[in-house]
Order: C-alpha cells, then structure tokens, then sequence
C-alpha cells in the first residue's frame, strides 16, 4: 500500500516499521511531527522530555539496554544534544541509535541557519540525508540496522523543506526486532579517560571501515546521462537540481553525506569536464572534494544564505532562466508575523513597555514581543538565555540598571533550560525579576503538553510540576502568580517585583487562546465613548485597526472576545457587545 506522507511522518513509519522501541524528543520545529507521528504506534514507548539532552540521554540508555531507540530535535536543539552525543560515538549502540536532526535553512522558524553535518564529521559519526518522504522511511530504517552493524549512532539529517513536504511512501509491516541481551561492559559504556582512550581508538578504525563503506553502499548514487556536467548532491537539494536541468547533466546523489566517499567522487568526476556541487548552507561536500584535488564549482555559483530555488540551479549551471514564471499584476502584501488575538503575552509586553524596561526575551511565541508596537524584547539568544544574560547584565550595569530589567521565559522553555539560570542568580546573589509566562502548554511549535501541563504525549494524566514550588525549592522566596490581563494589578505586582533586592519570580498565567478550553463570551465592540486616543492600538491585537478617517474598528471575525482592550482603554469606549 502507497500513502502520501509528510517527510516527518515518513521517519515515523520508518521508525516503526524498524521495530523502534522508544522514541524521547523536544518539540521543535521542522522536527516535530516526527515525534507526534509516532503516537500513533502503541508499540512504541514515547515521550516529550524536558529538553533535547535529556531526550537523547533517554535514548542512548535504551540503546545500551537493548533497544532500538530514536531522537528527534531541530538544528538549534542539536546544540543542546550534543555532550551525550559525543560521547555515546566512543560508547557506540548496543539498539540500534537513531538522532533525526532537521536543518533550517531559510531560517522560517530559527534564530539560525546551523549546518548540522559538521556534528557527524566532529563526532566522527554517520549521517544520511533523504530527498523525499520515501526515503525518510527506508533511510531511517536503514539507519537502525547501519547503527547496529557498525556499532554507532546514527543521524538521519533533514531539512525543512523534506519535513514538511509530501510523497507517496510504500507501507510495509513492522519488523519483529527483539530486544537485544544486555551485557554489562565497563570498558564499553563508562566512560573515565582510561577506557575513553581505547574507544578512541575504536572510533578510528571504525571510521576507515565507514569510508569503504561509502564507495560502495547503494545510497549513493550515480546518474549517468551522456552529459560532460556533472552535479554532486544531497537532500532536497537534489530534487531541486532535478526540477531544473533534468537530464541534461550527470548526477552524483550521495545519500550518505557522512562519511562521504573519496574514489566515487574522483570516478565521477573524471568523466566530466565540469562537476558543480549544489548545497545549500556550508560547503560541506566542496570542501570534502576540493580536499581531494576534485576541482568543483560551489558557493562561487551559488549563495552561502538561505534556500536555494530550481530557477537559480538553472541559471548557476545551464546559464538558463529555468520555467517560465507566472507574474502577479500586483504585489503580494507583506504579513508580519504577530501574536494571535487574545495571546496572554500581548498584555505582559504592553506593561513591559509601558514601564520602560529592558527585556531580556528568550525563544517562543513571545519573542515577536519585539515588534512593533510591543517593541519591548531587548535580546533573544536561546532557550533559557534570557534568564542567565539578564544575570549577566545586572552584574555588569549594577543596582539600579537591575531594577529596569525583567527575563521573560514561557514555561516549558523554563522547564527546558531556564532553571539553572535561575539557580545561577539565587547562587550569586543577584536580584534580577524573571516572569515566566505560563501559558499553560508549549505554544510555538503547536501546543505539546510538558511537564508543568499534567499530561503525557499521549495524553495521559501525570505529575504536574508546580511552578511556585519549583521556584521557591531553588531559593527564590518572592514568587507572585498574576493574570496578564489584569493590566493595573500586573504592572503594580511588576514595580514591587523589579524594586525588590533579591530574586523574584512573576509567574504570568493566563492560558494559549488557541487552546480549546479557552472560550471568552461575545465580541468585543467600540462605543461611541471612543475620543480616538488610539492607546488600543498599542497592543498590536490584529482585530483592531484605524481607518483613514481615523475612527477605530474592531473586527468581529478576528476578535476572541479576551476582553484586554476593555481593560486598556481610559475611557471604557470598548465593551463587549
């Protein structure tokens, strides 16, 4: 049976069909949907952890157990992944060990365009990148198997553009793997430098035998049209290179992009006249080429930045202006990204800035506080950054720079790395405010349930962990629950908390308006109260507007009905009708 598929979804049915036993995650887009796939297979143990590290460290214990385990993150989450990773490459998999990474490139939902192949090449591990949802399933199911022959962890790399695209993909049934025997071995899985040094030495000889591997395996491929051009490719890129000069170059489809093979490439390339490699972000493979005496055209063609587009290929290596493109008569408007009508974080930002203060802004929903006409977060780093920067610069700008200076963190990006910034703050004495924004699920990359929810992935009821107790258990005394859109009593509870000369913590909690549960009466209307102040609009909400004759509107079919301009206005103009 044939099934279109998302890329994502495709890696969960390879998982699946690989007999994978457990699956631990972060959510984080384009990744996500792998882990939410796999819901769906009652066989398969799953689970969102607190963070990526956690995740993959779930993972490896799985694999040394016995069982065929599997990682999902974004590029940014690798990041945070990456100490056990290195590690667990000298340790190797007893289960087969899959990390599924997807890249970014175009930075639609990142702080940063990351090239994740240079962690298979630091890590002296494997990496596999798919060019469609066919191959995200048989090259995650290869992956396991490569995993256990060669004793290592393996990456499955994908991009945004191969998650989020759909391809029919061949169902087949799940493998009977059992779980293998789990044998004690201290010079294997524990890692003191005395042991680590002989692994290291594994490692390398592993890594030849990888090398030789890769001139011969099926991934990677040759195409072979008659051309004196030839291409050497990987992943999406591939399907691009396809679109655009068909069969009028020769192809190099390396499939397993670490490590990358020596003698193909040099076959390859030696029956052409010019070779162009095409990849998007870092010269991975021209580097690996140009390393080889292959003399290649690369990024002198191409671009370092964003995604590239078949009209580009076409123009890079045929000097053609690819198909013929359908022009609008008019311009497409632009659409900035905004906080949705009712987000509890509209209020938070408002007061922020009506304060005057410097944000310390961290990864979520709430880092588009930094538009206009919020314009309040000051920095954005990473996740949980924003409470141990805040730290930072209190202690550089002092006393009085502190107490006009707020962290904002959403609550499972607390969970996630926010805690030991806090930590950080009650240990070295600072004073600093950090309002976690509890909006009562993961909000941005659409609504998993974490640990502060009370729920499982599968929906399950569990602890819920208490945000106060949490709080206070560190060391932090002040800590103040408050509804956002009680406008007065949040901005009154903000200056106590940032005039305070300890710790304190603001935990805003108003629930997602997008969550279900979440239902306001009726709409809110303008009266004819309105003396057209506009202090409404500096909410930034979508439903409200001015017209040109610079009468306020509010619109109905935009509107939840939240009630946070009735709050705002001075005049009480706004009510709900």
């Amino acid at each position: 049976m044939k099934k279109l598929m998302l890329g994502n979804a495709a890696v969960a049915q390879g998982a699946f069909e690989a007999g994978v036993n457990l699956v631990s995650s972060y959510p984080g887009t384009p990744s996500t949907e792998i882990t939410e796939n796999i819901v769906k297979y009652p066989e398969i143990f799953v689970e969102w952890a607190p963070n990526e590290k956690v995740a993959a460290e779930v993972a490896i214990g799985a694999s040394i157990a016995g069982g065929r385990a599997m990682s999902c993150c974004k590029h940014v989450g690798l990041n945070v992944m990456a100490d056990p990773v290195f590690t667990v490459s000298y340790i190797g998999a007893n289960g087969g060990l899959v990390f599924a990474v997807a890249d970014d490139p175009g930075m639609h939902s990142s702080q940063n365009e990351q090239d994740s192949r240079h962690y298979a090449k630091a890590s002296k591990t494997m990496m596999l990148e798919p060019s469609d949802s066919m191959e995200c399933k048989e090259f995650t199911k290869q992956a396991f198997a490569l995993s256990e022959q060669f004793d290592i962890p393996v990456f499955v790399r994908l991009t945004t553009r191969v998650s989020h695209s759909q391809s029919l993909v061949e169902i087949c049934e799940r493998e009977n793997v059992p779980v293998k025997d789990y044998v004690k071995d201290v010079s294997k899985n524990v890692m003191m430098p005395a042991n680590a040094i002989k692994r290291h030495v594994y490692v390398e000889e592993r890594h030849q035998k990888l090398v030789t591997y890769a001139e011969n395996c099926n991934l990677n491929t040759v195409e072979d049209n008659g051309s004196k051009i030839g291409v050497i490719c990987a992943g999406i890129d591939y399907q691009y290179a396809k679109e655009a000069l068909l069969d009028k170059v020769n192809y190099l489809k390396l499939a397993m992009v670490y490590p990358l093979p020596e003698k193909l490439i040099k076959d390859f390339a030696s029956k052409c006249d010019k070779v162009y490699v095409i990849e998007e972000l870092d010269p991975f493979i021209e580097e690996h080429c140009k390393a080889l005496g292959v003399n290649v055209i690369g990024k002198e063609a191409f671009t370092m930045l964003g995604e590239y587009t078949p009209e580009m290929i076409a123009k890079a290596v045929l000097n053609e202006d690819g198909k013929e493109r359908v022009e609008l008569s008019a311009p497409i408007p632009a659409r900035p990204p905004v906080l949705c009508p009712g987000c509890p974080h509209r209020a938070t930002f408002y007061v922020l800035k009506k304060l005057g203060l410097t944000v310390s802004g961290d990864i979520g929903c709430y880092t588009l506080g930094a538009i206009a006409p919020l314009d309040s977060v000051d920095t954005t780093i990473c996740m949980g950054a924003s409470v141990s920067a805040a730290h930072g610069m209190a202690k550089v700008r002092g006393e009085q720079f502190n107490k006009k200076l707020v962290s904002v963190i959403g609550d499972s990006t607390f969970i996630h790395s926010g805690i030991t910034g806090l930590i950080d703050i009650v240990y070295n004495k600072g004073a600093n405010t950090v309002i976690i924004l509890d909006n009562s699920i993961t909000g941005m990359t659409g609504h998993q349930d974490n640990p502060t929810t009370g729920k499982t992935i599968r929906g399950e009821l569990t602890k819920q962990v208490n945000l106060i107790t949490l709080c206070k258990s560190v060391g932090v005394d002040r800590v103040v629950v408050c509804d956002p859109f009680d406008v007065k009593q949040f901005e009154k509870v903000v200056r106590e908390e940032t005039n305070a000369d300890e710790p304190s913590v603001i935990i805003a909690q108003r629930p997602c308006a997008l969550l279900k549960s979440v239902k306001y009466e009726g709409k809110c209307v303008i009266t004819d109260k309105c003396r057209k102040c506009k202090l409404c609009m500096k909410l930034g909400c979508p439903a409200i507007s001015v017209d040109k004759d610079g009468v306020v509107k509010i619109d109905a079919s935009q509107c939840n009905g939240c009630g946070l301009c009735i709050g705002v206005c001075p005049f009480s103009a706004i009510e709900k009708e």
